[in-house]
């Protein structure tokens, strides 16, 4: 994971240099503090005759730390961009690999718990830079620097600080590591749970409502809140016995320090001016000791909290575009499925075993058939959502594997029987596909969509935003919001999926009265249980465990009183 956060520093070479250096430039003056403390003492105890050289001590020692923290404030200012701009990136970068993987990875990961997982790495970004860069590595510096003058000094001294210093660092890594991280990994965990479960709650809110199941939801995001309080108390407990093993550390630090000089005082071999070296020295070790021991902490929960995102990366997109892939041209519609072989990964038999159909440009086919006949899926192909398992899908005579998916999908328009919309405005739903549509396009479509007169009547018209999903408005509206965004986007293919299934009658002549106006001259796909809405169909499409058992129009596979006969009977309550 370090690696994979040290290439986000190499982007920005000169910010990161110039941080380094003015630390470095910094450390420096923060090493010199204990040497003009020591020259202080030793020049004031000379007497008043000294005087002179008094001042220039007194100098010299302020002189020091405020270098100190001009230049360390300094380098705060070249750390700070660095930070930000590489935290806005990796984050734009992680949402963009999440939207390239696949329907399946999504299926099977909690919206919720991926958010989370995508803001605490950009937090753990800002922890393990701020801990190597501006703690760790300046506080190594600093420790074995002051350790090495106090061995020039005074040897027992300098031995004593060096053992203690190696020892503080050595427990902080493997205790951290062996003893904490894994406490640590569960909590993260636990902690991605939330996200998912209160989203999933949230976003399914109407349904926990409709079952007036407030209290039994509420109860189960407070059963994963008790496991995660559990984990984390584990880990907040390791991190306090770990804290206190650094305190006795520092403790022995203070004593085998301060015990040395003495004695040294003592024999004539160190002057005051060596034990306020020693003093100060001690205070500048202690601080920069505990702060290594809360930044490894630190850095170890930051390479915790990346972990995620540093997987994704090495994570290829389970749908991928061919190298050098060209864009999708749009043509008239025509559609090939070429000996299709396809299988879910969850299944053992292929749905679609040596499948073949052709859909002419600008025909209008429904898609009829038991629920799992492989009606969604054949739409699912022709969006390249999931690849073959064998053969090839062909749209104007090109192969939709080796085409860009951006392209294909953005030629292919999708009215779904349940419109998910955007908590935006009507204007930038309608305008989705066309993000650069003019004003007047968007309410030409809107017209045509039939919505134009129900938008009008919300206080704020195209500018009502319409709440997560689009809950702020009905069945019917989202409807026609939604084929109003598929009529802005002018696609040459058509996909209606179940579009009026669960509206009422008056409301399903007004959205079907929109969709007769949308699928002129479209290829049309329309995925139907309705029978009702599939007799003006130029081919019907009977499916039967990934096959097509019958084809024609209404009346002839209603006289033939084959499988479509009895799913008529059914759908018409004969």
């Amino acid at each position: 994971m370090l690696g994979f956060i040290a290439r986000f520093w190499l982007r920005r070479k000169g910010l990161f240099v110039a941080g380094v250096s003015l630390t470095l430039a910094a450390i420096g003056f923060d090493l010199a503090l204990p040497w003009a403390s020591g020259q202080l003492i030793d020049t004031v105890t000379k007497g008043p005759s000294a005087i002179d050289a008094a001042w220039v001590a007194w100098a010299a020692f302020v002189g020091v730390y405020l270098g100190f923290s001009l230049i360390r404030n300094l380098a705060m200012r070249f750390w700070i961009p660095l930070a930000a701009r590489n935290m806005e990136e990796m984050t734009n970068e992680g949402y963009a690999r999440v939207q390239a993987f696949s329907s399946d990875w999504h299926a099977d990961s909690f919206a919720g718990a991926t958010v989370r997982k995508l803001t605490r790495a950009m937090w753990g970004y800002d922890s393990v830079t701020d801990a190597v860069t501006i703690w760790l590595a300046p506080s190594l510096i600093v420790l074995v620097g002051l350790s090495v003058m106090l061995l020039l000094r005074q040897p027992l001294a300098g031995a004593v600080a060096l053992v203690v210093v190696a020892a503080y660092i050595a427990v902080n890594l493997v205790v951290t590591t062996a003893y904490v991280r894994p406490a640590n990994l569960k909590s993260n965990a636990l902690d991605s749970r939330i996200g998912g479960s209160l989203a999933d709650a949230v976003t399914s809110n109407p349904t926990v409502k409709s079952f007036g199941a407030e209290a039994r939801e509420s109860a189960r995001v407070a059963e994963v809140t008790a496991a995660w309080r559990e984990a984390v108390m584990v880990t907040w407990h390791k991190f306090t016995n770990v804290w206190l093993g650094q305190n006795l550390l520092l403790v022995l630090l203070q004593g085998g320090l301060t015990a040395a000089m003495i004695q040294a005082w003592a024999k004539g071999t160190a002057t005051p001016g060596d034990v306020a070296f020693a003093i100060t020295a001690f205070m500048l070790m202690s601080g920069y000791l505990r702060n290594m021991g809360e930044n490894i902490r630190m850095l170890q929960k930051g390479l915790d909290d990346t972990e995620d995102l540093a997987a994704w990366e090495g994570l290829a997109p389970q749908i991928a575009d061919a190298p050098n892939a060209p864009a999708f041209k749009r043509g008239l519609g025509a559609i090939a499925f070429e000996d299709v072989t396809f299988r879910y990964k969850s299944a053992g038999a292929p749905l679609y075993d040596h499948f073949s159909l052709k859909i002419a440009p600008g025909e209008r086919v429904a898609l009829v058939g038991p629920t799992g006949s492989g009606k969604s899926t054949f739409v699912k192909l022709v969006q390249r959502l999931h690849d073959l398992q064998g053969g090839r899908i062909v749209i104007d005579g090109q192969d939709v594997a080796h085409v860009t998916q951006g392209s294909l999908r953005r030629a292919i328009a999708v009215v779904p029987q349940d419109p998910a919309l955007f908590h935006r405005t009507l204007r930038d739903n309608i305008a989705y596909g066309r993000p650069d549509a003019t004003e007047d396009e968007i309410v030409s479509a809107a017209k045509k969509a039939r919505a134009h007169e129900f938008i009008l009547r919300l206080p704020q018209g195209y500018e009502t935003l319409v709440g997560e999903r689009g809950v702020k408005l009905s069945g019917g509206e989202r409807q026609r919001v939604a084929i109003a965004r598929a009529f802005l986007t002018d696609a040459p293919i058509l996909v209606l999926d179940e579009a009026t299934s669960s509206l009422d009658v008056e409301t399903e002549g007004q959205v079907q009265e929109a969709a007769e106006a949308l699928m002129h001259g479209r290829t049309t796909i329309v995925i139907a249980h309705r029978l009702s809405t599939v007799r003006g169909a130029d081919r019907i499409l009977v499916f039967q465990n990934g096959r097509v058992v019958e084809e024609g129009r209404h009346g002839e596979l209603k006289a033939a009183g084959g499988v479509y006969a009895r799913l008529n009977a059914v759908s018409e309550g004969v």
